[in-house]
Formats: structure tokens, C-alpha cells, sequence
């Protein structure tokens, strides 16, 4: 019997999370992965706090885009931000804040946050759990089948700490590699066998346990291997539990956090563990209730309702969070980023709310995040459509990429073995020995050099599509208003230069489509239509 067979036909007699006090791990997987043999370990202590806010986000009245408010205003009238109210940025008119984001403008102004416009992938699901699956996995992969089962960090945090859990704690690393504040493990930290990450949802209450499987004598018996791995998972978890409980109660936080915010309590959390000394590279939290099908804003006040409660506890606990940080002389360690599995769409329904939806905003946040907005205003049709979907201009793997190379110093090839394939990193994170020297307005500028234009334009059966690449790998997707990717027009490397492709009786039905171009950290993106 293997592993996973044990573990699938014991799962409902052996609850791991309840039998181990809040402290869970999962066996999923298969064999180890070869990228050990491309990673050695990275001399760094930084830290990522990621953040999720569950249920899909409504991110254009999180980020506003000002430069087209006539159209987003059209498209949603009934829930749509009023212009006047929308917080304004430093150094930008084209997009501002929820009126209910008071804490995060000061940390933008302050030049300690980043938004990048329109995050998402190809074929975007709209189901929250598959959805929320590819987030974590990093694999969108249509079929459940052939989906990975471990989570991007967790591929991360295998090869950066190869031996895992047998050898740690160690000298080089005596704390749990990741920790999420919740009850159970997610995805995000899953290795191959074991979770790389530990759960907890109060330090506090963490009490020393017995190992309930050291009473069981290991002989031939065909289930001996999975005796060992609970015995593995017992001690581990008895080890890391005193560690963590000993290091929240030699911390206190030392900023005010804002009472009845449950993202804040997680934060506060975080922030004691970091300073209790813990070298712990991963933390997750999460925020929920972002599901807005219904009573989105309040009719007579749109900049008030239930999104305008999320915005304000999500701003003001990240704030309080920051605050903590840099009075406890962290800020140089510490780099956040939040995710919701998908956005909302554009036109909003009857019942003053949106529904599932594809791109969405990602803020980066902490003194070593690049200030400023990547990328435009999502394109937002005149006559809007209530299937149009927000096309993406970045893909949420070239964010984690950004993360990895730019904040873990992880190297090529390993970087592609984590992300399963090459995905370009972004100007997103600044300082340190691994950070990027380009900064998110230069590129903003190089992307808008970039040529891309097709004549006619509305097209019937031919086209002429025409493009410039700097050089390098160059990507061209033609995508449908769902925000599904219809057709690759062009995925090669180019020698830097202009370029045409006829288009001719492509077979796609009549509507609007939009012409995605990627080459290496550059996008553009090019409303089009065709008719009959």
C-alpha cells in the first residue's frame, strides 16, 4: 500500500488537523522533485505575508479607472463609484482608491505600494474553488486530472530546503518554514508528500501534546511507512508547536490595529511571530466575504454596503500591519501581496451587485515595493455586454515570479521548474541583492512604444495585424469578451523589429475581441471587432 492509498482509505478514521490541535499537515503527491538539483538554498531572511481575499473581488471599485470613468460609469451604473469620491494617487489621474481606502492611499502616497491592473490567466475559471485552486497550484490546467497537486510555494520551499521535515529544525533553519493563520492547510505550501506549512489560529492556546503514534511498533507490517509519516508529522508538530508558541509570547505588537477586523487579528498575529525571531519565509491570512452577487453598495450611497466595509478592513488592518512592521524595525524584511481567485465582471446586475468575473487588481505592499500602477485601465467597451470580462494584461504566475526572483533571489532554470513554466518577472520589487533596476513607470513608457494595430478594424474575413517586439519571447493572444483566450496569434522568440500577420477566415464568430501582446515584462492590449 502507498502512501496516498493510506492516506485516502484512513482519511475519515485519522483527522490530522483535530488530532494534532490546530497544527495540520497533508500527504498529497507524488515523487520528490528533480529542481533540488538546480536550487541550493538562498542566504536570505525575507519574508512574504500573503493575503486572500476570498470569494472574488470587485476590482474596479477597489481600483477606479478615472481616465475612462464614462464607460465604467455606463457599464455599472447602479453600483459605480461616484467620481468625486474616489481617492486620488500621487503622480497619477488614470485610476484611484475606494473612497474607503483612506489607509492604503497614505501608503501608496507614501510610496509603499504597487497595484497591478488586470492579474488573471488564459480560460479563466469561474468557479470559486477551481478557481481558487489555480491561484495556489499556479497550474491552470482544464482538467482536474492532470492538475498538479502541490502549491507554487510549497514547490518553492521543497527545493529551497531540500530534506524536509527529517532534517529540520536545523542551525541554518530553526523555524517552521510557513504558517498560516487558519485551521487548516491550503494549497499554497502543499510539497509533494508533506505540507511545508504549519496552521495555527492561536499561539497562545498551542499546548504540549504526546505523540500518539509512538506507542505503535514498526515491524513488517505493509503499513509501516504510513506509521512513520503520522510519527514524523507528531513530532514535527510538537517540535514547531513550542517554537512558535515561545517566540509569540517574546513579542508584543507595538501598534494600534483596528478591533472587530479579523484580517487585523491575523495580521497582529504575523507581525508578533516575526518579531519573536522566527525566520519563517511564508505567512497566509485571509479575508472572505468578497462573493458580491447581491447588496454590493448601499442605493442611496454607492461608496458605502458591504464592499466598502471589506475595503475599509482590508486597508486600514494591511496599514496597522505596515505600521507594526516599521516600528518594530522590520520593514527591510517584510514584503505583502494580496489575491482573490478572480475579479467581478464589468456591467453590474439588478440586485446592486456583480457576478463572477475574470482579472482583477494585485497590491503589493511593504518599504521594498516598487510605488506606483502597472499597466492601464481595464478596456472597458462603450457598449458593454453583460458577458464582457475584464481581459488580463498580466498573468498572476509572472507576479509570483516577481516574488521569487526579486524577493527570494530564486535563479533560472529553478525558477521555471516552480512556476512549471517560463513566465517573465515584472518591476515590482525594489532593494536587496535579487531586485530588478527598471521601475514600473519606465516600463509602463516602453510598453506604450510598442506597436500594435490591425486594419480593418472592424474585420470581416482578413486582417493585417502589425507588431513590435524589443527582441526575445514575444506572445500574441487574440481573447473573447469572456476573457478566454481564442487564438495564438504568434509565441516565439523575434529578433527585435516590426512585424505583420495576415489573418484570414480565422473561423471565430462575430463580436469583440481583444489582441494581448507580450514581449518578455512588456504588454499591450487592442480592442478589436469583427462582424459578419
Amino acid at each position: 500500500m502507498n502512501r496516498r492509498k493510506f492516506l485516502s482509505n484512513t482519511a475519515q478514521a485519522v483527522a490530522l488537523p483535530a488530532l494534532l490541535n490546530g497544527f495540520s499537515f497533508t500527504a498529497m503527491g507524488e515523487t520528490h522533485s528533480k529542481i533540488t538539483e538546480l536550487l541550493g538554498r538562498t542566504d536570505t531572511d525575507h519574508v512574504l505575508v500573503l493575503i486572500q481575499m476570498a470569494g472574488g473581488n470587485d476590482g474596479l471599485n477597489m481600483v477606479v479607472p478615472l481616465d475612462i470613468y464614462a464607460n465604467y460609469y455606463n457599464a455599472r451604473t447602479n453600483v459605480a463609484i461616484e467620481q468625486s469620491k474616489v481617492l486620488r494617487l500621487n503622480g497619477t489621474d488614470k485610476s484611484g482608491l475606494h473612497p474607503a481606502m483612506t489607509a492604503l492611499q497614505n501608503l501608496y502616497n507614501d510610496g509603499k505600494m504597487n497595484i497591478i491592473q488586470s492579474v488573471g490567466y488564459d480560460n479563466p475559471s469561474f468557479s470559486h474553488f477551481h478557481a481558487t485552486d489555480i491561484w495556489r497550484t499556479g497550474d491552470s490546467t482544464a482538467i482536474r486530472s492532470h492538475r498538479v497537486k502541490t502549491g507554487w510555494l510549497g514547490r518553492y520551499l521543497e527545493d529551497e530546503f531540500e530534506g524536509y521535515p527529517d532534517a529540520f529544525p536545523n542551525n541554518s533553519m530553526p523555524d517552521p518554514l510557513a504558517i498560516q493563520i487558519s485551521d487548516t492547510p491550503t494549497l499554497e505550501v502543499q510539497g509533494n508528500i508533506y505540507s511545508m506549512g504549519l496552521s495555527i489560529t492561536n499561539p497562545e492556546k498551542v499546548y504540549t501534546f504526546q505523540n500518539p503514534f509512538s506507542d505503535y511498533p514498526l515491524n513488517s507490517a505493509p503499513a509501516n511507512k504510513e506509521l512513520r509519516f503520522l510519527r514524523v508529522v507528531s513530532e514535527k508538530t510538537k517540535i514547531y508547536s513550542d517554537i512558535i508558541r515561545d517566540a509569540y509570547q517574546r513579542a508584543a505588537t507595538m501598534a494600534t490595529y483596528p478591533t472587530e477586523n479579523y484580517l487585523a487579528d491575523q495580521l497582529k498575529i504575523v507581525a508578533r511571530l516575526i518579531k519573536g525571531g522566527l525566520k519563517t519565509r511564508v505567512y497566509t491570512v485571509t479575508i472572505g466575504g468578497f462573493d458580491t452577487h447581491k447588496k454590493q453598495v448601499n442605493a442611496s450611497d454607492t461608496s458605502t454596503g458591504l464592499h466598502a466595509q471589506l475595503m475599509k478592513n482590508l486597508s486600514t488592518a494591511i496599514d496597522a500591519f505596515q505600521k507594526d512592521i516599521e516600528l518594530m524595525n522590520l520593514q527591510d524584511r517584510v514584503l505583502g501581496m494580496t489575491y482573490s481567485e478572480f475579479g467581478r465582471r464589468i456591467k453590474s446586475n439588478a440586485s446592486l451587485g456583480t457576478d463572477h468575473g475574470s482579472a482583477a487588481p494585485v497590491i503589493m505592499f511593504g518599504k521594498n515595493a516598487k510605488a506606483g500602477i502597472l499597466g492601464n485601465s481595464p478596456d472597458i467597451p462603450a457598449d458593454i455586454q453583460v458577458v464582457n470580462n475584464i481581459p488580463l494584461q498580466y498573468d498572476f504566475r509572472s507576479v509570483y515570479a516577481s516574488v521569487l526572483a526579486q524577493w527570494f533571489c530564486v535563479k533560472q532554470p529553478a525558477l521555471d521548474e516552480i512556476l512549471l513554466q517560463n513566465y517573465q518577472a515584472l518591476p515590482l520589487i525594489k532593494g536587496g541583492p535579487c531586485g530588478l533596476p527598471d521601475d514600473i513607470d519606465d516600463t509602463n513608457n516602453n510598453a506604450n512604444k510598442l506597436v500594435l494595430k490591425m486594419w480593418p478594424n472592424p474585420y470581416h474575413v482578413a486582417a493585417t495585424l502589425q507588431f513590435s517586439t524589443n527582441g526575445g519571447h514575444t506572445l500574441i493572444q487574440q481573447i473573447n469578451s469572456l476573457g478566454q483566450v481564442v487564438k495564438v496569434l504568434a509565441n516565439q522568440n523575434y529578433a527585435a523589429g516590426t512585424y505583420n500577420i495576415d489573418i484570414y477566415n480565422d473561423g471565430l464568430p462575430s463580436g469583440a475581441y481583444f489582441i494581448r501582446l507580450q514581449n518578455e515584462s512588456l504588454q499591450k492590449v487592442l480592442s478589436v471587432v469583427k462582424v459578419q
